[in-house]
């Protein structure tokens, strides 16, 4: 070989190992930027994960009749996203179709609103409803009886030929007999009819007393200029002061799901707290979704049943075995039921933080 092709086949050689070495580069230059591309992908794909929420549990909740100032805390809780942090889409209605009692046990709702009263009925009848209250909203009886500031009626010992209007509950006629015989009058002097529904402006017309929640009954008559004359329950008989309203669930809800049942409680403990801390603000919220409401009533109302979500209690929603005890065995005392149950058939705090 020439020195001529010598240095020819250097140069080629020479050339083809720049070229072999750029290819090399430019491959491994593309396999980086693929593996780059690909990791930003799937950064991008995890965060756009991160920021779709898991799909939200649906959850009913029954209420015992329209939107008050006894609910404003589920209504805080729904509104400012505590049911939503828990994993929760809650939807609140009201009972159209039956007794919110029965609804729940049919698992027609996940929680509804009722009172110890219907609680202790349902779970003591024959074919007892398969419900458990698992919170107390307000931890004493905020109602009593009324009359006209100057009627004269002022205690159950002037109930006797007098007319009451009321709802026609079960245990209403219990309630009445016991307050009448403590004070030693004749319950079976007491005319007893169904409300006509127009509150207040009955008394001295088509009826002499009434049965009346002093958070909201009383505000509307005060607000609207109608004295009145209070007797509170509580005061009239110890036994009378039982839970009213409370959360109910049903045992196929504790069974199938505890976790949620105790989500569900956190959220709406949250919602009372923010009720208690500023209940005028949280009346707001509720005016928002009931808003035929007056709003300066609904404040009132509110800045009333602030002091009694967690009166006597460190706990909001817990319950105690004694005044479950005592006003079911006064339930069964006056022939409403027939026997009265432990405490714990009728309720549970497991599920309170």
């Amino acid at each position: 070989m020439t020195n001529k092709w010598k240095k020819k086949l250097i140069i080629l050689t020479a050339a083809s190992m720049v070229w072999g070495l750029a290819a090399c580069g430019s491959s491994l230059s593309e396999e980086k930027a693929g593996a780059a591309k690909q990791t930003e992908q799937a950064e991008q794909t995890d965060a756009k994960e991160q920021e779709t929420p898991a799909e939200l549990e649906k959850v009913t909740v029954i209420l015992d009749y329209v939107p008050n100032t006894n609910h404003t805390g589920i209504y805080t809780a729904l509104d400012r996203g505590y049911y939503e942090e828990e994993g929760m889409d809650v939807e609140v209605i009201e009972p159209t179709d039956g007794a919110t009692a029965t609804l729940v046990a049919q698992q027609k709702g996940n929680f509804g609103i009722s009172y110890q009263e219907d609680v202790t009925i349902a779970k003591s009848a024959e074919d007892p409803l398969p419900i458990k209250t698992v919170a107390a909203i307000i931890q004493h009886n905020t109602s009593g009886f009324v009359s006209l500031a100057d009627s004269g009626i002022e205690s159950p010992a002037d109930f006797e030929g007098k007319t009451y209007a009321g709802w026609g509950g079960p245990g209403e006629s219990a309630v009445l007999e016991a307050c009448m015989a403590k004070e030693g009058a004749d319950f079976s002097k007491l005319d007893m009819v169904i409300s006509d529904g127009t509150g207040f402006e009955a008394l001295g017309k088509s009826c002499d007393i009434m049965w009346f929640f002093e958070g909201w009954d009383s505000i509307m008559a005060e607000m609207n200029d109608c004295r009145l004359n209070y007797m509170e329950c509580r005061q009239l008989d110890e036994r009378l002061d039982y839970y009213t309203p409370v959360i109910i669930t049903s045992d196929g809800q504790i069974e199938s799901d505890p976790e949620m049942v105790s989500a569900f409680l956190r959220a709406t403990q949250k919602g009372y707290a923010d009720v208690i801390e500023d209940p005028e603000g949280c009346a707001e919220i509720l005016h928002s979704y009931a808003p035929d409401y007056d709003e300066k009533m609904l404040k009132k109302s509110q800045k009333y049943l602030a002091g009694k979500f967690m009166e006597d209690t460190d706990t909001w929603g817990e319950m105690k075995d004694e005044v479950w005890d005592r006003y079911s065995s006064f339930l069964q005392e006056y022939g409403v039921i027939e026997k009265a149950l432990p405490p714990s058939d009728y309720y549970t705090n497991e599920f309170l933080d």
